[in-house]
């Protein structure tokens, strides 16, 4: 009997659970519930594999488990890190390579420096609340890697990518290229600066700034001096806080401002003047100029530069003639109004410092009543979120206990606030006590009196002493009892629970199931392998024997008889042996045939049995109708 195929592909773990069938016969599927925090963390950790950049995390036919860890694998090939580990990863691995893969990773995760701990059976069991945190951290850990080395493996590329090859913009860049050279070179030699003078006593120039501007001008240019310098701004800037504190009016401002412009440009062009006068026309390509050129040259503006300087002295000679006691007058009132807005300035500082004292004193108030109100915000959504718990893990077996909870609780709180009442009402009346007390013995005689009252007063405070001490005594023992419930509750698993110890026993039944498959499959393997070697060696045997004898058979007529007579026997041993496994054959297929029918009659009697429990159900519940029915009757 041929022996199933090893190398089948394997039945993966399936999430369902084994068929159950329903009251009809009807096969029906174990409704499971998840873990939602379990989901929610899958989900999770799939979207970051996914934002990391690995994107097969995304295939729905992979399970949560290969898409988990490969993603885990890919983040450690990605950090670049130097270990003697093969972390080869491939679906649909069986139980021993997965649990290989997953000690390797763990093994991996210390040397890698992770801060968090994770074990083999954690990520085996697909527990993503601690899985989430160590792929977290290896994605951070391979964003960081890959832009570390991104900016050189594109360098890297781009570099031996020109050394072979060339984008269509290289190759047209290339071609324009000597092009373009020659005529930057051209335009170049035809507008580079040429020198249309010549100074003769440049080393008796001693500043800089002479003779820069003296270098211009055998160039050509003529700028330079009409920007005024740094220096010179700042005398003018002093110039003007001069004036205002004179008490200058702005016209008078504006007209000092005009004259000192025009003086400043007359000044320019008689420097401009003097240095020209220095120097000697060259030979350039219109002719040859002389010096009386250049001193028309340098007079173009000189009408316009005596008409200014007119224009000036007319100016400053007004300006000198303007009142005198008026400057003084001017200063003094300047003076008066600079006094009088440091004493404004001085009261509005100390008005500025009490708004900031008091403004300081408000933020640390509504700091410390922020603070206060989130404290209660925080004990409020505590309180709301245990309430829902408990609501959560309500159930029709535990209500009566829950609702015996909340009563005992309430009775808590009452309690306690009673207590915080007494211990006020107490302080209270010792308070007021002690006040009397005081009075008393102030007052003189009657002893006799404050005796008796110290009595009652004594008698008092004992029997509330001993009132409160039962109290306490109370509330312990309900405290005690509430605790015990509190236990008890802890101690029976909720459904979330149970769901999840179901699902671990079904993994672990079907990886149990389809190890011990494998083992069969090798095991039939094995015999199948044995028995067809077995059988090839004794084919071997034989016609090694027929080899060698048949030289010797065909030496004579007798010795030829007797070996076809061996050789008829062999055949006919063959035909026995194939009868033989022939015979088994049919006998392993007539039982395969009636475990087949047993089967069908074993589900035949399943069917029967749940329509017999259907009918039964059935009938009890027509029963308690009746039997419902029969009092409202009589």
């Amino acid at each position: 009997m041929a022996a199933p195929s090893v190398f089948t592909p394997r039945a993966t773990p399936s999430s369902k659970l084994r068929v159950v069938y329903d009251t009809e016969g009807r096969e029906i599927e174990v409704e499971t519930r998840e873990d939602e925090e379990q989901s929610e963390k899958l989900q999770e950790t799939i979207e970051l594999l996914l934002a990391a950049g690995y994107f097969r995390a995304r295939i729905k036919g992979l399970s949560p488990f290969d898409k988990v860890v490969g993603g885990m694998t890919w983040c450690i090939t990605t950090c670049n890190f130097d270990i003697d580990v093969d972390l080869l990863f491939q679906e649909n691995s069986t139980i021993g390579q997965k649990i290989a893969l997953t000690e390797k990773i763990v093994a991996v995760l210390p040397r890698m420096k992770c801060p968090h701990r994770i074990e083999p059976h954690q990520i085996q069991g697909l527990d993503f609340i601690h899985i989430y945190p160590v792929v977290q951290w290896l994605v951070k850990r391979a964003i960081e890697t890959r832009e570390e080395m991104g900016d050189q493996i594109r360098a890297f590329s781009v570099s031996q990518f020109n050394k072979h090859h060339q984008t269509p913009e290289d190759v047209e860049f290339e071609g324009r290229k000597d092009k373009s050279v020659g005529t930057v070179n051209e335009v170049k030699d035809a507008y580079k600066p040429q020198r249309r003078y010549r100074r003769a006593d440049a080393h008796r120039l001693r500043e800089e700034e002479l003779k820069v501007q003296s270098t211009l001008l055998e160039y050509g240019r003529r700028y330079g001096l009409s920007r005024s310098s740094k220096s010179d701004k700042d005398a003018e800037k002093d110039a003007k806080k001069k004036a205002l504190a004179a008490g200058l009016s702005p016209a008078g401002k504006a007209r000092s401002d005009t004259m000192d412009s025009e003086e400043a440009l007359a000044q320019e062009e008689k420097r401009i003047q003097a240095l020209m006068s220095g120097m000697s026309a060259m030979e350039i390509q219109e002719g040859k100029l002389t010096a009386s050129t250049v001193g028309n040259i340098v007079g173009l503006q000189s009408e316009e530069i005596d008409k200014i300087a007119t224009e000036y002295a007319g100016k400053k000679s007004e300006l000198e003639m303007e009142d005198k006691p008026e400057r003084v007058s001017g200063a003094q009132q300047h003076q008066r109004l600079v006094a009088s807005l440091n004493k404004q300035i001085a009261n509005q500082e100390k008005k500025l410092e009490e708004v900031t004292t008091r403004h300081q004193e408000l933020q640390d108030s509504h700091n410390e009543t922020h603070t206060k109100l989130q404290e209660v915000e925080e004990f409020s959504a505590k309180i709301e979120e245990e309430m829902q718990k408990l609501e959560s893990i309500e159930t029709e077996e535990n209500r009566s206990v829950l609702q015996r909870l909340r009563s005992l609780v309430a009775m808590n709180e009452n309690l306690k606030k009673q207590e915080q009442e007494f211990r006020a009402h107490c302080k209270e009346e010792m308070g007021r006590l002690k006040q009397n007390i005081a009075e008393l013995k102030d007052e003189e005689g009657g002893e006799s009196e404050m005796s008796d009252r110290d009595k009652l007063i004594a008698k008092q405070y004992d029997a509330d002493k001993e009132k409160l001490q039962k109290i306490k005594l109370l509330l312990a023992r309900k405290t005690r009892e509430i605790a015990l419930l509190q236990r008890k509750i802890d101690e029976v698993p909720t459904r979330a629970e149970l769901s999840q110890y179901q699902r671990r026993f079904v993994e672990l039944y079907n990886q149990v199931g389809n190890t011990h498959t494998e083992t069969k499959q090798f095991y039939t393997l094995y015999n199948t392998l044995d028995d067809t070697k077995l059988y090839l060696e004794k084919e071997v045997m034989l016609l090694n024997s027929i080899h060698d004898n048949f030289g010797q058979a065909m030496a004579s007529q007798s010795a030829k008889e007797q070996f076809l007579k061996q050789f008829e026997q062999i055949v006919d041993g063959v035909k026995q042996n194939k009868a033989k496994v022939e015979k088994k054959k049919q006998e392993e297929k007539m039982r395969r045939d009636q475990l087949n029918d047993t089967y069908l009659d074993l589900v035949e009697k399943q069917r029967l049995y749940f329509k017999t429990v259907r009918d039964f159900k059935e009938e009890c519940r027509k029963n308690e109708i009746l039997l419902a029915k029969v009092p409202s009757g009589k």
